[in-house]
């Protein structure tokens, strides 16, 4: 039988897989970051409160994960999670050239590597942040991991390079077939407007550390 406690134990469990406290989770799956607060997790005359199977579902997206792993979680252990190698650069050295093929995949051998959880996409990568044109939502020294082939929808935060050689990680605004609209993470950084053709490649961000 599950117990309420060891639900919310498994979604504590999860976040910390992936380096997060429970309001990052809740943050990376696009819902309230005080949705797997503590406080939120017993009603004011005590009673149980338990996580809705929707953002259940939408965690486990989020982190690329499945049920198997959350259930591993729910009965205290660690999943046996396959690791591999992840190309990775800062984002400042990523419009150089040399780092990516005309696909918008890591190319050459001047990356570096770190271990990261294995995904569907072989191409991935992670960058890592520099400087404080990304804050609030990403720090200097926080990575990213990029995926080239996922899809892209509106509001999704990306990284984008030009035909001049700017790279870029903005919020997609919208996009149409002749422009595009990215939103500045950081309120003092202006948003940015392009032709299309002006965009060399856009990838999606599909994980970042907290």
């Amino acid at each position: 039988m599950l117990k309420h406690a060891d639900i919310w134990r498994a979604v504590d469990r999860l976040a910390k897989e992936y380096g997060l406290s429970a309001s990052g989770l809740a943050r990376k799956a696009g819902l309230d970051p005080t949705t797997f607060n503590k406080s939120k997790r017993l009603t004011r005359e005590g009673k149980a409160r338990w996580p809705s199977t929707e953002s259940i579902a939408k965690v486990l997206d989020a982190t690329k994960s499945d049920l198997s792993d959350f259930v591993t979680f729910v009965h205290g252990e660690a999943p046996r999670t396959a690791f591999r190698n992840v190309p990775l650069i800062g984002l400042a050295q990523a419009g150089s050239h040399g780092f990516f093929d005309d696909a918008g995949y890591p190319t050459g051998g001047s990356w570096d590597e770190i271990p990261f959880p294995d995904i569907p996409d072989s191409n991935a990568y992670a960058l890592e942040i520099t400087g404080a044109s990304m804050e609030p939502v990403y720090r200097d020294g926080d990575l990213v991991l990029v995926s080239p082939e996922a899809s892209i929808r509106r509001g999704d935060r990306v990284v984008v390079k030009t035909t001049e050689g700017e790279v870029m990680a903005k919020q997609l605004r919208r996009r149409s077939a002749r422009k595009i609209e990215l939103q500045s993470l950081n309120p003092e950084y202006e948003d940015r407007f392009f032709e299309m053709e002006e965009i060399v490649w856009i990838h999606r961000i599909i994980w970042a550390s907290q």
